[in-house]
């Protein structure tokens, strides 16, 4: 069976109720969907979930523990790691929850693609589905003019564990990306960890942790991969990041050069940003109108009017805000 998986908890509901919303706009109730607990805070998104026939909660507390614990240990591999997200008032284990996307693995999808919850799927997914029948990893992003983000640039281990040639063409964003069940089994993740042991943690990137740890997966483990971003004609490709603003908007649809995006992901924007947009606050960010389109598409009466003068997401504090966060009555 195939389906569309995601990550979530109650921090992140608007997000996650637009993903369905926009999830379901393309497919009805015919696409299965599988969300992943970050953590144990989901009463809300449960709530949502319960209410959605052909959506699920992963219940399955022994998968996710077994997650964890690789997680954890490839961690405790990194000579640095913690040390330095506990410098930076961190915890030992940073965001440990995102790497619950990889129980996908053993979930109950034999071929499945997985959607981060600040994305919104803008067209169908046979083409990603397709690739699956000829290759274990599919992705559609950029993220490969950017290593830095994915490894860490300065280890001298980096180039003797993949050659300059694969660094610069294999990496991949974690937001989106097609697979299959079964593929890092307890052998292969036994294999993994042993060389992470053996030195290679070192070139893991620390403040992106599922991604970089994602991106050693597949690479270690030399498994087939296909990017659109780089195998598609350059008139056929189109971007999918929120940060690239030339996208024209049709039928609440994205368009880049008159092809239709995958799927935009709003990366970079805090899950604040969109809970205080949905509850009022007149804050404006690219492609805004999308997010709440899909966000009330079953309640458009819920939809916020917005009667004050929009706020760019990214505008500097006010004088008076710096004032009060300088005399710590701010944060």
């Amino acid at each position: 069976m195939d389906g569309i998986c995601t990550l979530a908890n109650d921090r992140v509901y608007e997000q996650l109720v637009a993903l369905l919303n926009s999830i379901e706009a393309i497919y009805g109730e015919a696409m299965p969907v599988c969300v992943y607990p970050y953590d144990d805070n989901t009463t809300k998104i449960a709530e949502e979930i319960a209410r959605r026939p052909n959506v699920q909660l992963y219940d399955n507390k022994d998968s996710i523990a077994r997650w964890d614990e690789f997680a954890c240990e490839i961690w405790d591999a990194h000579p640095t790691a913690q040390e330095h997200w506990q410098n930076i008032g961190s915890t030992k284990y940073h965001r440990v929850g995102t790497h619950r996307r990889f129980c996908a693995f053993d979930g109950p999808f034999n071929r499945f693609i997985y959607m981060d919850a600040d994305t919104l799927l803008m067209s169908q997914l046979e083409h990603i589905f397709a690739q699956l029948n000829h290759h274990e990893w599919v992705v559609y992003d950029f993220q490969y003019t950017d290593l830095s983000h994915v490894y860490n640039i300065h280890s001298p281990k980096l180039t003797k564990v993949f050659s300059q040639n694969r660094l610069e063409k294999e990496i991949f964003c974690s937001g989106f990306y097609g697979s299959k069940k079964g593929i890092f089994d307890a052998e292969k993740q036994k294999y993994l960890l042993e060389k992470l042991r053996q030195g290679e943690a070192h070139i893991l990137y620390d403040m992106a942790p599922d991604q970089t740890i994602l991106n050693y997966m597949v690479m270690r483990s030399e498994i087939s991969s296909y990017n659109f971003a780089t195998e598609l004609p350059k008139n056929e490709r189109t971007g999918c990041c929120v940060t690239s603003p030339h996208f024209e908007v049709r039928d609440n649809t994205l368009y880049d050069k008159g092809n239709k995006l995958t799927y935009i992901h709003y990366i970079g924007l805090s899950s604040q940003l969109f809970t205080r947009v949905c509850a009022g606050e007149n804050i404006d960010f690219p492609y805004r109108d999308i997010f709440l389109h899909y966000r009330y598409l079953h309640e458009p009466e819920k939809r916020p009017e917005f009667t004050t003068k929009a706020v760019a997401y990214n505008a500097p504090p006010s004088l008076t805000t710096r004032v009060l966060k300088k005399i710590g009555l701010a944060s």
